[in-house]
């Protein structure tokens, strides 16, 4: 069986790589929090540096807060690329731009490395129950490859394109999904304000054309004011500045989503980036003078 490295086990990562381990994949772990590392050491991984993933892992997985540490743990002193085999495959789960994403293909592709950019959508709780969302970018050979690791990891693998096509679709899904708990937030703190009960509320929409993922996800945790993080404020707001970028570099005007750019500053200055991105809601509340509780 194939030696797996997994790089990053933070609020996505653990339960992913959780995941592999059950899968019966032979493990083995980096990451800065020694305490997650022990933990899924303790699960049957092993726990070893970068130079020795990129040595003896044939298939290696990074999930990052950013597009800079993924260069620096795969391009950086001691990093992955030292003594990689020529062969293996680089997996990138981190949500980074598609430039970025290109970037990391050509430099391996150089030295005879395989690239897949694979950012996910579900959050903690799809990454917990194995149900994840995978939109890759690479050559469908390579691809291939890693469908059985996708499998254990999800439930559903779409390849997009080439190189970069995970990484814009995931900034086409960040976009979708951040302006959608918007319109939600703004929605229910109206329904508040004018005295509705936001929990019936929620009942009477989400069976109609306004109900979704987001409102089933969201609602509920913004009735019970739970903001515990499973997709943070701070790493959605990374995203929409690399929607910005992105769009910007290709002449694409982003009216909603440069307000909803200055909506997550405004919740940086308020102290929220820890928050789930749920606490959207939080910024309108403010505005309104209301709280949308049960």
């Amino acid at each position: 069986m194939k030696k797996l490295g997994f790089i990053g086990l933070g609020i996505m990562g653990k339960p992913m790589a959780k995941n592999l381990l059950k899968g019966g994949y032979d493990l083995v772990v980096h990451d800065l929090n020694t305490e997650v590392v022990n933990e899924l050491v303790e699960d049957g991984a092993e726990s070893k540096g970068l130079l020795e993933i990129g040595e003896e892992c044939e298939v290696i997985f990074t999930i990052l807060p950013n597009g800079k540490i993924v260069k620096d743990v795969l391009f950086g002193e001691n990093g992955v690329t030292t003594k990689i085999k020529k062969g293996a495959i680089v997996v990138d789960m981190s949500s980074v731009t598609p430039t970025e994403s290109k970037y990391c293909a050509e430099k391996l592709e150089e030295i005879g490395v395989g690239f897949i950019d694979a950012p996910v959508s579900g959050g903690e709780p799809k990454a917990i129950d194995g149900t994840l969302a995978f939109m890759a970018g690479g050559k469908e050979e390579t691809y291939e490859k890693v469908v059985p690791y996708f499998d254990a990891m999800g439930s559903s693998a779409i390849l997009i394109g080439p190189s970069g096509s995970g990484s814009v679709t995931k900034l086409t899904n960040q976009i979708i999904v951040n302006l959608t708990i918007a319109a939600v937030s703004e929605g229910f703190v109206l329904a508040a304000k004018a005295g509705a009960d936001p929990e019936k509320v929620y009942q009477a929409i989400r069976g109609g054309l306004a109900g979704s993922t987001v409102l089933d996800a969201k609602v509920p945790m913004i009735i019970n004011r739970d903001f515990k993080p499973g997709g943070k404020i701070s790493i959605n707001l990374k995203d929409i500045k690399n929607v910005m970028s992105t769009a910007h570099n290709i002449d694409v005007p982003l009216p909603m989503t440069s307000q909803l750019l200055e909506i997550m500053q405004g919740l940086k200055v308020s102290g929220n980036l820890d928050d789930d991105h749920a606490s959207i809601v939080k910024y309108f509340e403010r505005l309104a003078g209301i709280e949308v509780s049960k």
